[in-house]
């Protein structure tokens, strides 16, 4: 079964998210979990690593002078990573309200840190869960951005 890095982070996330245990359990006791579900050791080293980024980028990434009204332009690597329907789709996210011009930021960077060559909407979405969940004081724009993993298209009729 060939798994990718996003897959572990997903599967952590929908294990943890909702638990009531300690939210940041140890690393050893992750391994094991993620081992016994089928993951291997590279996909695992690089989840970890890559959540680790996650809080480590929050307050060391320079965000500059950004305000509601800047635009966001994107360099030639994240062009290259980022097709125009995600990029369109981060910046409706941050005109919607969900993300804040940081947040995007960090989005942005995690993103990128995935080291994926094909990114695609849904898993812009799942990275959005992730890094609002990890910042306190984000409840309603997590509910807003759960909302739309989970309940776009589920009206659809053909």
């Amino acid at each position: 079964m060939k798994e990718n890095v996003l897959d572990v982070l997903m599967y952590l996330f929908e294990s943890y998210v909702d638990t009531e245990e300690d939210p940041e359990p140890d690393q050893n006791e992750l391994r094991m979990e993620l081992s016994q579900a089928g993951f291997g050791d590279s996909e695992i080293d690089r989840a970890l690593i890559w959540l680790d980024g996650l809080t480590d980028h929050q307050d060391n990434l320079n965000y500059g002078n950004l305000s509601a009204r800047s635009t966001r332009i994107f360099n030639e690597f994240e062009h290259e990573r980022l097709d125009s329907y995600c990029r369109g789709y981060i910046t409706y996210l941050e005109q919607t309200g969900i993300l804040s011009p940081p947040q995007r930021e960090l989005l942005v960077d995690r993103l990128l840190a995935l080291e994926s060559t094909d990114i695609d909407v849904e898993q812009i979405k799942w990275v959005v869960l992730m890094v609002l969940f990890s910042q306190p004081g984000q409840e309603l724009a997590y509910a807003r951005m759960e909302d739309l993993v989970f309940e776009e298209g589920a009206g659809l009729v053909h």
